[in-house]
């Protein structure tokens, strides 16, 4: 049979035929959708009023040191009252012998946390004894080392990348450098996802972690292996409501300072 190319529709005609054919119809029975069948209006979002600043608290958050008292910190070795340093609304490490962490008085799951924290300017010592502390964001318990998310001089100071400022220690390496040198202020501004567990204690879904460095992103919705430890691989040991945790590390270098610690819980 002789087909003439003459009588053989278009390329442009098949591909209107076709876009024609995957067009939906609609008849009596089928209604034109609307920009109303996906509007949704319940539930309405709980109002917050924002801080006068980036950095205060709104009004929803839980003001965990507003620079006049530890009355929201105590001991993380014997749940005593927190004896680190109050001067000038700041809170210092205190270098006490015996004195140590401190953790919050609250249990927490899910939440937004803001800190800001300053290595001091005649900071001395490199790599990990200069400045060396640490935020963790889940203290599961004495003898644990939870879930730590690193303080450290990281301004022109050499370490291993896993455990500079912004690593969630041993685990992460930041996305960025973005320190302030010594005697300025940095920013941490964090969302934590606790990680879940079965009733068995084995993981239901790991921890998950944003984290802000003075307002620069560093680890993005970083999936934890478990603990930050020290020293072997990270593991979960089930958990389900902990306190947040400042360290007093114990180096010989000058303490750290840290001011304008507020914790917004997420439902």
């Amino acid at each position: 049979m002789n087909i003439r190319l003459s009588h053989l529709p278009s390329v442009a005609t098949l591909v209107s035929f076709l876009a024609l054919s995957a067009a939906p119809i609609y008849g009596q029975d089928q209604a034109k959708p609307k920009p109303e069948d996906t509007e949704v209006w319940q539930p309405v979002p709980k109002v917050v009023t924002p801080g006068v600043t980036d950095s205060a608290p709104p009004s929803d958050a839980i003001v965990l040191f507003d620079g006049k008292n530890e009355d929201e910190w105590v001991s993380a070795q014997d749940h005593t009252p927190a004896r680190w340093v109050v001067h000038d609304n700041i809170l210092t490490v205190s270098k006490e012998h015996g004195i140590g962490n401190i953790e919050t008085t609250r249990k927490f799951k899910d939440y937004q946390l803001h800190i800001e924290w300053r290595i001091p300017e005649n900071i001395t010592g490199s790599g990990q004894a200069r400045g060396n502390s640490g935020v963790f964001l889940a203290s599961t318990g004495p003898g644990d080392d939870g879930y730590e998310l690193q303080v450290l001089d990281s301004y022109n100071n050499s370490t291993y990348v896993n455990g500079m400022a912004g690593s969630l220690y041993k685990q992460s390496i930041p996305l960025a450098n973005p320190m302030r040198k010594p005697g300025e202020w940095n920013v941490y501004d964090v969302v934590w996802t606790a990680p879940a567990f079965n009733d068995d204690g084995s993981l239901k879904t790991p921890a998950y972690a944003t984290v802000f460095l003075n307002g620069v992103l560093v680890d993005n919705h970083f999936e934890l292996k478990g603990q930050t430890l020290y020293i072997g691989k990270p593991f979960y040991k089930a958990y389900d409501r902990a306190p947040i945790k400042l360290q007093a590390h114990g180096d010989k270098s000058e303490p750290l300072s840290f001011r304008n610690i507020w914790v917004r819980e997420l439902d």
